[in-house]
């Protein structure tokens, strides 16, 4: 009987309302927003964090499928192009604007980012801008010094009041009615990459049987490659902000960090982006490895980007004399 037939009791129909607006809104993450807070403690909103916590144990799944050459590929592929997805189009697109792109090309990198798992661009840039508005205090959304270090590494993403996409720090991008829906219904790229994972391993376990692979376990290195992909991307938020070199006097504490650089394509350059967050370069110097900023010069010189900002002469300039005064201190 369903729920919501005639003779359903009436205590039981509010009832089961609540739990069917309770599953949608994992469907569709923009129900019900106007009820969840803006603000609030360092707590776990565990009901819409299920997922999250279940994909985790996708790495128990390992063992079953077994392990094959071409399912480690694909996993590091994935990881690779999603992270840059992240970093060059969520992060240094959606969020801070430093660089120009077409509609289209915009929408794809956007359902490629999607595809991490990492939630809806809108949602994704319009956090991060409240993490530079009130880095390091009391306001924002993932500071190791206010919550703590695991708060600030994954608890911040699991909270209520984190939970709705803050569309007021947004405006620019949620004109765009595409990146609205993709925002909206978060979870169907990612269900989009899982399918088709299954069904390549599964034509390939028919008609290439020596890669040794199958559509299970196509899907499950693909769930590893998210979960990989979630901690990376969280090291920024945490380790960033207490493991490095800093070369800037910010008003945060953030970081340079050449692993982290090189784990998350270019982002561990932290302290540099806090100093001058609008260039599409983190890597301020040639020794200072960016594969988000030579992967961005590759789409500009295939002509799907354009007008990347530089890092100012200024910031060179500031940086020079900061390195001398440090250097006649010394002597």
């Amino acid at each position: 009987m369903s729920p919501f037939d005639a003779t359903t009791t009436p205590a039981a129909q509010p009832r089961a309302r609540r739990w069917l607006r309770r599953t949608w809104s994992w469907l569709d993450t923009w129900h019900g927003r106007s009820e969840l807070p803006s603000t609030g403690p360092v707590r776990i909103h565990w009901r819409r964090s299920i997922p999250f916590w279940a994909l985790h144990l996708s790495v128990l799944a390992l063992p079953l499928v077994g392990f094959s050459w071409f399912a480690l590929g694909a996993a590091v592929a994935l990881y690779v192009v999603r992270m840059f997805a992240i970093t060059g189009f969520y992060h240094r697109y959606f969020s801070h604007r430093a660089f120009r792109t077409s509609r289209p090309v915009q929408f794809v990198f956007a359902f490629l980012g999607n595809c991490a798992l990492q939630r809806g661009p809108l949602w994704w840039a319009a956090h991060h801008r409240d993490h530079h508005r009130e880095s390091d205090g009391a306001l924002d959304p993932h500071s190791p010094k206010q919550g703590g270090f695991l708060w600030s590494h994954f608890g911040w993403w699991t909270a209520p009041h984190n939970v709705p996409t803050r569309v007021d720090n947004i405006r620019d991008f949620a004109s765009y009615r595409e990146l609205r829906w993709l925002d909206r219904f978060d979870v169907l790229a990612p269900a989009f990459l899982g399918a088709l994972m299954y069904g390549l391993g599964a034509l390939l376990a028919a008609f290439a049987p020596g890669l040794g692979t199958n559509g299970w376990q196509l899907f499950v290195y693909a769930l590893v490659s998210t979960i990989v992909l979630y901690h990376a991307t969280f090291t920024i938020n945490s380790l960033a902000h207490v493991w490095g070199s800093r070369r800037y006097e910010t008003s945060d504490t953030s970081r340079n960090n050449l692993w982290l650089a090189l784990l998350t394509l270019g982002e561990g350059w932290h302290n540099n982006h806090h100093h001058h967050a609008h260039s599409a370069r983190q890597g301020f110097f040639w020794w200072e490895i960016d594969l988000t900023w030579y992967g961005l010069k590759l789409l500009e010189l295939l002509g799907l980007v354009s007008d990347l900002r530089p890092v100012p002469q200024r910031v060179y300039a500031q940086t020079r004399g900061a390195r001398a005064t440090r250097e006649r201190q010394g002597m």
